[in-house]
């Protein structure tokens, strides 16, 4: 499978994820979870079905009986155990809990029980990702930057799009808050800046570099210096340079070479 081909399931694997961490409601909301998303996404990571009782578990690909089963109810509960050992405690026959052995196993199955709920999904998350080749070449990169260009120059808007979804996937750029700045019509995203322990800087937040596509009239820009998202004054300039009133620090096909470069100091 092509390094691009590998990203795409990467981006499908994480929206999967997000919806299906969505759809985990409160233990008494109520809310059922999406069972459809959270069967695909363990699908990809070649979990396999199996109906035991009123059960529905998926079973990791190790080839032995003790193995990682999931139950597939709101709970979301990953075990480290046997199909029997899970039955048991999760739909055990009235005989079965005449046993005290048993009785313990089903009132207490911390033995066994390796995460549940958002940590589930973020587990099995990982286990798809971790399948993918992900590493890339020069020529992988300059691939997306002369599609994206050639995007660009016919109108082809989801192309563009496509070459920005890319990017920011390899470089690790998200969405600017909506709550924050909100163009019609237009993506922005940007690099989170992050101080050497990961963390982002404390009190105000900053992005750099801010890319900006109006959908509308098929423009992309690049602003270069950094963006404190909690000042209204530099908000306002985004939106300026959005609108073409202020000048960006790159326009058109250069955004592109400007994010392949980038990506192979990011390689190196």
């Amino acid at each position: 499978m092509s390094f691009k081909d590998n990203l795409i399931k990467k981006i499908r694997i994480d929206t999967l994820s997000k919806k299906a961490i969505a759809s985990i409601g409160t233990p008494d909301s109520g809310r059922k979870i999406d069972k459809k998303v959270i069967s695909n996404l363990l699908e990809m990571a070649s979990y396999t079905f199996k109906k035991e009782r009123d059960l529905e578990l998926f079973l990791s690909p190790v080839e032995q009986a003790k193995k990682k089963i999931l139950v597939l109810d709101n709970e979301l509960a990953i075990y480290n155990t046997t199909v029997q050992d899970v039955v048991l405690r999760k739909s055990p026959y009235v005989k079965e809990m005449l046993n005290i052995k048993n009785i313990i196993k089903i009132l207490n199955d911390s033995d066994v029980l390796v995460s549940k709920r958002d940590i589930s999904i973020k587990s099995i998350q990982k286990e798809c990702i971790e399948k993918l080749d992900l590493s890339f070449k020069d020529s992988d990169i300059d691939s997306i930057a002369k599609d994206g260009i050639a995007s660009l120059e016919n109108k082809a808007v989801d192309g563009v799009l496509e070459a920005i979804t890319f990017f920011s996937e390899i470089l690790d750029y998200t969405s600017l808050p909506q709550n924050v700045i909100y163009i019609n019509h237009t993506r922005i995203v940007g690099s989170l800046n992050k101080d050497s322990t990961g963390d982002i800087y404390s009190g105000d937040i900053y992005y750099s570099p801010v890319i900006i596509y109006g959908i509308a009239d098929n423009v992309i820009r690049l602003i270069d210096s950094r963006i404190n998202i909690k000042d209204k004054e530099q908000i306002e300039f985004i939106r300026n340079v959005a609108a073409g009133k202020k000048s960006a620090t790159l326009e058109g096909e250069s955004v592109f070479l400007c994010m392949s470069k980038y990506c192979k100091i990011l390689a190196k």
